[in-house]
């Protein structure tokens, strides 16, 4: 049986499917071996040719939206570039962050390997992200050099769009996004790997909300947690967040 995903919204112009994590969005240099792309899947999925609209990273499991045809893609597109995308993600994350706060902090672009840069772009770009501290918990474990292990559940609103930038934000905060194999702690996601089974990067995308192409109307879109991620939230004595 072919694979498919998730359909969480769908109409003439637009399609929202539910990510897991770990598939790419699309083909790229760094993955050159990867047979496996939600664009793909989706295409052979509703039997027709769908538009990239904007990226998650691999890791990250949620909203995704893709246009059905060329013109629909590009106004939603501009909405991500306008700033006027509003997105919602849960990470759980190392330490305790305070309740709420705004993280103002530029950040270099980044592009895959193929891409040609000119010099004058290659500096750093504004970036802020604002969270919030839903849950906190410590565990009696030694993980690092303290008896206890610290570890929060957040929200998180990117207000700018830059390229893996909630994942370098909590690193700049010294709150790594637990599972973040680039940003994050090797020895706190191994024991969550270990003790809870979730060999990912806990990151979601459970919310977004773009300008239909076509009426205008805002159409919020949710997703709930992957079973992986919500089992997690369970295990540290949670209660699942309201989507």
């Amino acid at each position: 049986m072919a694979e498919t995903l998730p359909l969480l919204y769908r109409d003439e112009q637009v399609v929202a499917v539910d990510k897991p994590s770990g598939l790419l969005v699309h083909r790229t240099d760094l993955d050159r071996h990867e047979t496996r792309f939600a664009v793909q899947i989706l295409r052979d999925q509703l039997g027709q040719h769908v538009h990239t609209i904007h990226r998650i990273d691999r890791g990250t499991s949620g909203v995704l939206l893709f246009g059905l045809d060329a013109d629909s893609a590009r106004q939603v597109a501009a909405q991500f570039e306008a700033g006027t995308i509003s997105k919602r993600y849960l990470a759980i994350v190392r330490g305790w962050p305070a309740d709420a706060g705004e993280i103002d902090h530029p950040l270099s672009r980044q592009y895959d390997t193929y891409e040609r840069v000119p010099a004058e772009l290659a500096g750093p770009q504004a970036a802020v992200s604002r969270y919030r501290t839903l849950a906190r918990v410590a565990l009696p474990v030694q993980v690092e050099r303290y008896p206890q292990s610290r570890y929060a559940l957040v929200e998180l609103e990117p207000l700018t769009g830059r390229r893996h930038q909630l994942r370098r934000h909590l690193k700049h905060i010294a709150h790594p996004i637990i599972g973040d194999a680039t940003h994050g702690k090797g020895v706190h996601n191994r024991f969550f790997a270990t003790q809870y089974g979730a060999a990912r990067l806990l990151l979601a995308c459970t919310s977004l909300a773009f300008d239909h192409p076509v009426s205008g109307e805002r159409i919020t879109i949710r997703a709930p947690l992957a079973p992986e991620f919500a089992a997690v939230c369970t295990a540290l004595g949670w209660p699942l967040p309201e989507n």
